[in-house]
């Protein structure tokens, strides 16, 4: 019954009665990555030039076997296009885009996660890419990844993320008329 009058009094609907976990967020990974992951950030540099690369990329993350760049938001189309054309990377398919709200993130407390997968050579890599709640803008990967459309779409509805330079960026699961952002 207590729980019950917890859930009930705190707008919680989920009937976990507002449980909160705090989240660490990583800090950067020292080299060696390990892997194909240095080799792919070795020819990410080649490709973008040392000053443009370091520009564009605020750290580099291994965790759990995986390798996330975390991009600058305006700089996503032009490394995003590096990944996808040069011969060496051809990561030429974005798998979706996710979005994370961590409201203790401040200044940075929306993130869009993509996905890339290198069917010609076998590899895969993240993006992630934050902006505040105050801007919620990022640069649409549409133009580069087609298969972002839905997903970017989605990102849009549910967490407000606006993807600037979608062709079509509306409501694709929650009704037209809702107001706000879900998550």
């Amino acid at each position: 019954v207590g729980s019950e009058m917890c859930i009930r009094d705190s707008g919680d609907t989920s009937g976990y009665g507002r449980l909160v976990r705090p989240v660490a967020l990583s800090g950067s990974t020292d080299r060696p990555y390990g892997g194909y992951f240095d080799e792919v950030t070795d020819r990410l540099v080649e490709v973008l030039g040392t000053e443009a690369f370091d520009a564009a990329v605020e750290r580099i993350v291994v965790f759990r076997d995986q390798i996330t760049f975390h991009i600058l938001r305006e700089h996503l189309p032009s490394v995003a296009s590096a990944l996808r054309d040069d011969e060496l990377l051809r990561f030429e398919l974005c798998c979706g885009v996710s979005g994370v709200h961590y409201p203790d993130d401040f200044g940075r407390e929306l993130h869009a996660y993509y996905p890339l997968l290198s069917i010609t050579h076998n590899r895969r890599i993240q993006l992630e890419v934050t902006c505040p709640d105050a801007d919620p803008h990022i640069p649409s990967l549409f133009s580069v990844y087609p298969t972002c459309d839905w997903h970017e779409r989605e990102t849009y509805d549910f967490f407000g993320i606006i993807f600037d330079g979608h062709p079509g960026l509306t409501r694709i699961e929650m009704p037209d008329d809702w107001v706000g952002h879900p998550q």
